[in-house]
This record gives structure tokens, sequence and C-alpha cells, in this order.
């Protein structure tokens, strides 16, 4: 009855796609920012699992849908020309330290506004804002000298962004795995992990195979990423008539209403974080959510875009913006907990059996 074009078809997938991801995060509160907080509050490590799984699950689901369907994987952003390390870092460096004060990262934030926290809606809108200015506004000349440095480029093209072997990547990630874990039925309670990994290996066969027939609108080969199609919603509940919905626009969308839906099943974590009461919300919110902003765009990719879009591909930037982001998201996270600024809303613990095989 209704015959939908091939662009129309992207943005409905994409939308269950996200409505997906925004349930299962809700549901279990995935969230990268959480799990360094948990185990810096309470030595849980419950969160960074199910972060460790997905990335995991992401890059194995990746690596076999390319290989079928014949999708390279080195067509994406993340392997783009003249490729500038330092700027890279300086961003990954830039969204840890926001995403901590913020406490959330992009996706986070998107997940807690859904679930009835109004704060995170100032952070969205700060990353959404300088996202742009840093993609097209002031802030792009301003750090033009740097992002477009031939000294920089120069020295960054000694090590190629090439794909990494994709078994030292696994072994790294299952040996972490096994650390966070201790104990290894725990393993099978990290079903979320696998979840979103699955989700964003479908990412690449939605615009790389289904995307690829379109011959209405060009669809680039892309995964799920959150702080500048953020800034791409932003944009087109403003000004409608010169931006158009696209599939990260749809995703950004299909989060916000799977979280929403959820919130009305698990009904635990509807409401805004309350243990926070010495901090200023509101500054905090803005300032962390003005370094996610442009940090995301200068890493090209915020903890979901790189730590598991990026890396599900396997590039060497990717696997380098992550560790940027973590290493300054820990530092942080220790700065902010000596000064008792670092909140704690809810404990994510593991629910064991006592008779669980220790490693």
């Amino acid at each position: 009855m209704f015959e939908l074009e091939i662009f129309e078809t992207v943005n409905l997938l994409a939308l269950l796609l996200g409505t997906t991801f925004g349930m299962v995060a809700q549901k279990q509160q995935f969230c990268f920012s959480g799990s360094i907080k948990d185990y810096m509050l309470t030595k849980s490590t419950k969160r960074a699992s199910s972060v460790v799984m997905a990335m995991i699950v992401a890059i194995i689901a990746s690596t076999f849908i390319s290989s079928y369907f014949d999708i390279d994987l080195t067509d994406t952003n993340f392997f783009k020309e003249d490729i500038n390390y330092f700027v890279i870092i300086f961003g990954g460096i830039l969204f840890g330290t926001g995403m901590m004060l913020a406490d959330g990262c992009g996706n986070r934030q998107l997940i807690k506004f859904a679930q009835g926290d109004s704060n995170s809606l100032i952070t969205i809108i700060f990353i959404a804002i300088f996202a742009y200015a840093t993609t097209k506004g002031l802030l792009y000349d301003v750090f033009s000298p740097i992002t477009n440095n031939e000294t920089l480029i120069h020295l960054s093209s000694y090590i190629q962004n090439v794909q990494m072997n994709i078994y030292v990547v696994l072994a790294v990630l299952f040996a972490l795995l096994l650390y966070l874990i201790k104990k290894i039925k725990r393993i099978f309670s990290l079903w979320d992990g696998v979840v979103i990994g699955i989700l964003i290996s479908l990412a690449w066969l939605i615009t790389g195979v289904i995307g690829e027939e379109s011959m209405e609108r060009i669809i680039p080969l892309e995964g799920i990423t959150f702080v500048y199609p953020t800034a791409k919603s932003l944009e087109l509940f403003m000004f409608y008539q010169v931006n158009e919905l696209s599939f990260p626009i749809s995703i950004v969308i299909g989060v916000l209403l799977g979280t929403f839906i959820m919130s009305f099943i698990n009904k635990k974590y509807s409401f805004g974080c309350t243990a926070a009461q010495n901090i200023n919300r509101t500054k905090y919110n803005m300032i962390g959510g003005a370094l996610m902003g442009t940090g995301g765009v200068l890493s090209i990719g915020c903890t979901v875009g790189q730590g598991l879009t990026g890396l599900s591909t396997l590039a060497f930037a990717s696997a380098l913006a992550i560790i940027s982001i973590m290493g300054s998201g820990i530092i942080t996270a220790i700065i902010l907990n000596k000064k008792n600024k670092l909140p704690m809303c809810f404990i994510f613990e593991w629910q064991d059996n006592p008779n669980d095989y220790q490693i």
C-alpha cells in the first residue's frame, strides 16, 4: 500500500535502530562515563564490562557484515586522508573532561533527558551549538591553524591510519573483559553490551547495503554517533528548509523515543539525579556540553562514535581517540571525586550466585 523511497526506508530503519538502542540503554543505564564513575566510587565493574562487551561484539559483527556484504569500512570518515592524530588526541581530552563534568557523554545525555532529567537538555543544547560552531562556525576558524597544520599532519603521516589486526584487538579486549568480570558466569548478564554491539554493526548494513541502492539521495556509509548528529537535529528543528531528515538524525530521534517508552516500563531511573546538591549542575552541564561538542568534532566522534562505531572498523585513529577520551575521563573523575563533586545516583553492582566460578 505504501511504497517508500530507499532513503525513507533507511531513515525508518535508523529510527527503529535508535529506538532499540534507547530502550536497551535505559533499561541497563549503559554508559561509558558511568563505568568510570562506578569504579571510582564503588569499585563496581558491571557497566564497564558491558561497554567492553559492546566493543567486542561490534568488532566481530561488523567484520562479518563487511566481509559478507563486501562493505569497505575504510571508506568511512574514520579513515579520512591527512589525519591529524594530535587533534584527535586533543579532541578526545576535551570530550573526556566534558563528559565527566556534565555527568554523561552525548548519548548518555539523550538517555537522561528522555527518562526525566531536565538538566541534561542544557548539555544537549550546548553539545549541538559547539559541535556546529566547530564544524562550520566561529570555532572552525579558531581551530583551523591546528587542525590544518601541515607540520602536525606530516608528523601524523609517519603512523598510517590502517585497520588494526582484529586478533590483536580482540585479544586485548577479551583480556580486559576477563579482568573486569572476575567471575565467568557474569558474562551472561552483559546482554546489553551484546545487543548494542549488534546494533552498531547493523548500521553498516543499513547505510552500506540498503542505502547504496538509493537513487534519490546519496547515503554515505556511516554508523551510530551522536555529537554532530545532535547538532544537525537542532538545525533541522530550527531551520528545516536547509536540512533534511537523515540516518544520523533518525538515530538521535529514535534514542529519545526508545528511552521515553522504556522509562514508563523501567521507572526506577525516570527522574533527575538528586545526589548532586552541592554541585552547580547548570554550570557543569554548560561547560561539559561545550567541551563535548568541540571535542567530539575534533576527535571525529564521541564515546559511541569512536569507542564503538569507529573501533568496529578497526581504525587506529579510533583506538587513539577512545583511549584519549577514557584517559581524560579518568583523570577528571579523580579530580572531581577529591572535591566531592562526583555524584552517585544509583548503585550498579553484580548480582552474583554464591557458587559462581572464580577466575
